[in-house]
């Protein structure tokens, strides 16, 4: 019998992603604690264990130990369904993202991608439209007014900002011709990376990635200076730990693919005039990979404490009226470079 060895490379894979996924959304939770503090001349956490390392440790554990609490009013199939759906989808996304080149393991190629798919954008787009529902359900199901209303802002906010969102990848796949994630981050390892044919269509998508996962200053689905605590107020234990848990994993994933798509993902400039082997090359460019992830991390948690809250109204102004325009000039102007330089 022959041995599967594309199955049992693909699961090792799958589980390494999940793994790495997760642990950098925890200890995003102890660096943004971290990154607040310095940013508020604070401490922050130092107690549970070296320089309060252990923190994300005890902060899971409170969350599994404390009280279950399911609101008697609230439809409690869908009460339970909308963190597992928030949680799901925030784990989906990183199987089309490529984390390296290829790694040769007993004269065979291992792929550092768990799947390449020719339409690795829709994807994405498909996951991320999903995860909303998690959103939605959730503080539907609560039979609580001010969830109600973080659930009706989500939707809307969801519209609003994935149009624009889209719009600027139209941009990006008239300039590289494909929407696989693999290809996409190959032609930049060949030549240079996206941001610089595509500016604009950077900052249309970076915007939307704050909109998209809820981040401040677009917090409006759990703004606990209106609506209590939005979505998640009827909460506890661990279903609002997947809830916060899920918004950290979508931040990890945004971020590596706004780094596979506009800066060249694991590709190390020059690298390949220093004769390294395929092997250290690809784990190279894994950690290469990696560190523009959390550096895009830390810009997303500078901004939280740096602006504040938009009011909903300038939400809807500056998705509406601001980025969509924007992101239509944007496709026009690639078009007519692309028109002119052909």
């Amino acid at each position: 019998m022959e041995i599967p060895y594309e199955l049992i490379e693909k699961t090792i894979l799958v589980v390494i992603v999940f793994t790495v996924s997760l642990l950098t959304a925890m200890y995003s939770t102890y660096g943004e604690r971290k990154i607040s503090a310095f940013f508020q001349d604070r401490i922050g956490p130092n107690r549970a264990g070296p320089f309060g390392l252990l923190q994300p440790l005890a902060d899971g554990a409170k969350l599994i130990f404390k009280e279950e609490i399911i609101p008697i009013s609230s439809n409690k199939f869908l009460f339970i369904l909308g963190p597992s759906i928030s949680m799901m989808t925030a784990c989906l996304t990183s199987a089309v993202i490529p984390w390296g080149t290829y790694l040769e393991i007993g004269g065979r190629a291992v792929e550092m991608q768990v799947t390449d798919i020719n339409i690795g954008i829709l994807y994405v787009f498909a996951i991320v439209s999903i995860g909303v529902y998690g959103v939605m359900i959730g503080g539907w199901a609560s039979n609580n007014k001010y969830s109600l209303m973080g659930a009706l802002r989500a939707s809307s906010q969801m519209i609003s900002y994935e149009i624009a969102m889209g719009m600027s990848i139209v941009a990006l796949i008239m300039t590289t011709g494909t929407m696989s994630l693999k290809e996409i981050v190959a032609q930049q390892a060949e030549g240079h990376w996206n941001i610089i044919y595509q500016p604009l269509g950077f900052f249309i998508f970076l915007i939307c990635a704050f909109a998209e996962l809820n981040r401040t200053p677009f917090d409006l689905p759990e703004c606990e200076a209106e609506l209590v605590g939005g979505y998640h107020t009827e909460y506890s234990s661990m279903k609002l730990g997947l809830y916060l848990f899920a918004e950290y994993v979508n931040m990890f994933v945004s971020s590596a693919v706004m780094s596979a798509l506009y800066f060249g993902g694991y590709d190390i400039p020059f690298i390949e005039y220093l004769g390294l082997s395929s092997n250290v090359v690809a784990v190279l460019g894994f950690l290469f990979f990696f560190a523009k992830i959390v550096l895009f991390i830390f810009f997303f948690m500078w901004i939280r404490w740096t602006v504040p809250r938009f009011r909903y109204d300038q939400l809807m102004h500056l998705g509406w009226r601001i980025l969509i325009p924007m992101a239509i000039i944007n496709v026009i102007l690639t078009g007519v470079f692309i028109l002119f330089t052909k």
